[in-house]
């Protein structure tokens, strides 16, 4: 278990871990191996000997020792194989968030970021974003983090259209990026890049020719694309009025409603640098909405706490340089 120390960071602040084991478990802390702890967190997060294992730089058997410490000084299975996963038990579940806080809060107050290096750092960012945003920020971002930052990996999670709030206290997302009405306080937000719309329908689309005026926009057949959303700004406008459209497929990818309108008599509202994107690649027009709805705007929302974590920062500082240069 020797390794795991440098998982834990130097000069870690055992008397206030201590004092939140103390809090979480009834165990005799004076006994027990924090390092332990290291191995809990990665096992829940990642639910699989493996990849925690990878994770944590260590072999299979090290981690599966490390659990079985775990179950018999807690005295609980913690988790479960089933099938090729192993699923937390209750206990293990009501443990996560306070663990992963009690560990993340502690290494983001020990650091000031003098140690944070972006060339020799080495750590995944979870970043949920809808498709859009995706194709919007990815290609940029990820040239970037190869040129600067070759050790720092992401993965993309789905954002679905309730603010994931629970996964960012947990430390379980990093970063939202995406249009939110409703912000906790607790979050820290920066607005990033706004966008207009766009019809977007088939080039031969048969009775679409010309700008609709907003009787033929209520007549047509549409297709709303949910990402992230609940209600969508259009649906929103018409609602005010006293209108609504006929929606008759609904998705919540952007990418492939463009496809799905093409040599179909459906059409569809997309952001403007989406649906110019797909106009140079499909057989498609581009037409202004009939009615004014201004911009929409998205964010970049990121935990408060995490202030001091110099990797996430280093990470928020490059997605805000690229608000003017992604397309």
């Amino acid at each position: 278990m020797k390794n795991l120390h440098s998982t834990l960071g130097k000069g870690l602040l055992f008397e206030k871990l201590l004092v939140v084991i103390g809090w979480i478990w009834p165990v005799n802390i004076l006994n027990f191996d924090l390092n332990l702890l290291r191995v809990l967190d990665v096992l829940l997060r990642e639910r699989n000997v493996s990849r925690a294992a990878e994770q944590l730089a260590l072999s299979q058997p090290a981690v599966s020792n490390a659990l079985n410490r775990l179950r018999e000084t807690l005295d609980d299975p913690l988790l479960v194989r089933v099938g090729r996963q192993m699923q937390p038990t209750p206990r293990a579940l009501a443990l996560e968030a306070p663990l992963r806080q009690a560990l993340q809060q502690i290494a983001w107050q020990l650091s000031d970021g003098r140690d944070f290096d972006p060339a020799r750092a080495e750590q995944r960012f979870e970043i949920a974003v809808t498709d859009y945003v995706e194709q919007l920020l990815m290609p940029e971002l990820l040239a970037r983090l190869a040129e600067q930052a070759p050790g720092l990996a992401v993965r993309v999670r789905h954002l679905t259209p309730q603010l994931p709030a629970e996964a960012l206290d947990s430390g379980e997302l990093d970063v939202l990026i995406g249009r939110f009405f409703e912000v906790p306080n607790r979050f820290a937000r920066r607005a990033w890049r706004s966008e207009t719309l766009r019809i977007v329908a088939a080039r031969e689309h048969p009775q679409l020719r010309s700008a609709p005026d907003l009787a033929q926009f209520l007549r047509l057949r549409h297709l709303w694309v949910s990402g992230g959303q609940t209600r969508g700004m259009v649906d929103q406008w018409l609602s005010e009025q006293g209108l609504s459209r006929q929606v008759v497929y609904t998705t919540p990818n952007y990418l492939q409603a463009a496809h799905l309108v093409v040599g179909s008599d459906l059409v569809t509202v997309l952001p403007t640098s989406l649906a110019e994107h797909f106009a140079q690649l499909l057989p498609l027009a581009l037409y202004p909405l009939p009615f004014a709805l201004g911009p929409f705007h998205l964010q970049v929302v990121s935990s408060a706490l995490r202030a001091r974590d110099p990797a996430l920062q280093w990470l928020l500082e490059q997605i805000d340089q690229l608000r003017g240069t992604a397309a």
